[in-house]
């Protein structure tokens, strides 16, 4: 299901925007469609990519964790 979208662009960036979709033999919509799916493909993998990069720092790491010995509270007196 596609949604309606109302963008205010500067004139002359519209005009060339156009140009650029006429050049291309296709609209301005599908360009920018494109381009914002390109831009979420990309955000996505990068994100995965992190989260790849964290889950191999925290396999290889080293560090050791006590058990909890202490309260809300007792960090919290005054």
């Amino acid at each position: 299901m596609t949604k309606n979208l109302t963008m205010a662009l500067d004139e002359n960036l519209l005009k060339r925007a156009r140009k650029v979709a006429v050049d291309k033999n296709t609209t301005l919509s599908a360009l920018i469609r494109s381009f914002l799916q390109q831009l979420v493909e990309r955000e996505e993998h990068r994100k995965d990519e992190v989260i790849k990069e964290l889950d191999a720092l925290f396999n290889s790491s080293q560090a050791m964790i006590g058990e909890k010995n202490w309260s809300r509270d007792s960090l919290h007196e005054r």
